[in-house]
């Protein structure tokens, strides 16, 4: 992208991903000179489909940028604190009083540079989420994880459950964490630094952070568990995998102990809390 940026030469490129037309009206839509890549029109969630070509919010800009934005500052008679405008202020009147010491990105830069060969596109064919919800990023990491197996297949775990654990699908384990033989891992799984493993536990589409402990027979199932926790025998840590919902998948914070024969569904924990009782759906602060 920067290399484009680069050969553009104009003050800004964007990146853009293309997606289907029915949940086009969800993002800023966008339309590109097929040739140049140059933004001739863009506008944020419109109401009337525009583009199947979408704003994925990175940007490189040059200095130039902040011309452009001490310009509408001017017009506001103040200095601006750049910032991308909300989804609920999208949805206000266009004519509503706006603070002055703000610039909307979208509409304020984007738009009226539009056609003005002032700024590119760069369209990636690699895929691309939006992160809104916590269980989102236990989606990503299996995008990259698959996408892992076919262009770094060597950092990827395998095993048959022999001599090494059950390997099932796309899993990362980082050479310092130890793994039970008997234990059964995946798919969608990452296990970082430190973390140990023991026998009969069962891991499905979840992360486990460096230093963490997941005792004999533990299930964990869309999950994070995160930094210097640990897991109890028999426990069950799980969540239904909503990855759009708040309480989509279990969270636990640094330093959380599960205690032996605990159930915890749909929660987020947070750090330094020991769980003797099991729990659905809170949030434990």
């Amino acid at each position: 992208m920067l290399e484009a940026h680069r050969r553009y030469g104009g003050m800004g490129t964007i990146l853009v991903s293309k997606v289907s037309a029915e949940t086009a009206s969800e993002f800023g839509e966008l339309v590109a000179d097929p040739e140049t890549n140059e933004l001739l029109h863009y506008t944020e969630k419109p109401e009337t489909f525009v583009s199947d070509r979408i704003n994925c919010g990175v940007y490189v800009f040059t200095p130039d940028i902040f011309n452009a934005i001490q310009g509408v500052s001017t017009q506001r008679k103040d200095r601006a604190n750049l910032r991308r405008v909300s989804s609920f202020e999208a949805l206000q009147p266009v004519n509503r009083s706006l603070p002055t010491n703000f610039v909307r990105l979208d509409q304020d830069i984007l738009t009226p540079l539009a056609g003005k060969k002032q700024l590119y596109t760069y369209e990636t064919m690699d895929f691309w989420e939006q992160i809104k919800t916590p269980g989102m990023s236990l989606k990503c990491s299996g995008l990259y994880l698959a996408q892992y197996s076919s262009t770094s297949p060597h950092l990827l775990a395998s095993g048959d459950g022999s001599k090494t654990a059950t390997i099932s699908g796309d899993v990362y384990i980082h050479p310092s964490a130890k793994v039970h033989p008997t234990a059964k891992i995946g798919p969608n799984v990452s296990i970082s630094a430190n973390a140990r493993i023991g026998a009969g536990a069962r891991l499905i589409s979840c992360i486990i952070l460096d230093d963490v402990e997941i005792k004999e027979n533990a299930v964990v199932i869309h999950a994070i568990v995160g930094w210097k926790s640990s897991i109890g025998r028999w426990s069950r840590v799980q969540g239904v995998g909503d990855y759009n919902s708040k309480l989509g998948i279990t969270i636990l914070g640094e330093s959380v102990s599960v205690e032996d024969e605990v159930v915890v569904i749909n929660s987020i924990v947070l750090p330094n809390k020991t769980l003797n009782v099991s729990v659905q759906e809170e949030i434990l602060l």
